[in-house]
């Protein structure tokens, strides 16, 4: 599944990134420790997070992540947002609990 459909399908809100939407999304990662993403995250998962600083970016750069999402209507930072801009990662968000988005993607993953 691409990025853009996954927009589609779960209403997400496009921050920035939008050159890179069709990029593939070959799982999911949620955690919200920068340091268990940067260990366990693989290329190409979609990352489910609350974190809304530029770090975020450092990390799903370092593992060529496929999009961030960010739950429970945060919103990027500012030099988060400057940050993905600059690597063209597709920053989404979402109103909804992580434990739902997270479900959803499973779901969608595996149709």
């Amino acid at each position: 599944m691409k990025v853009e459909e996954l927009v589609e399908k779960m209403n997400l809100t496009v921050f920035c990134g939008e050159n890179n939407l069709e990029t593939e999304i070959k799982g999911g990662y949620v955690s919200d420790l920068l340091s268990d993403v940067m260990g366990f995250a693989r290329e190409g998962n979609a990352w489910v997070t609350l974190q809304t600083h530029k770090n975020v970016i450092a990390i799903a750069s370092l593992k060529e992540l496929a999009c961030v999402i960010l739950v429970k209507g945060n919103t990027p930072d500012e030099d988060m947002l400057e940050q993905a801009k600059e690597e063209d990662i597709p920053v989404l968000g979402t109103s909804e609990q992580t434990f739902e988005v997270a479900g959803k993607i499973y779901q969608l993953l595996n149709e």
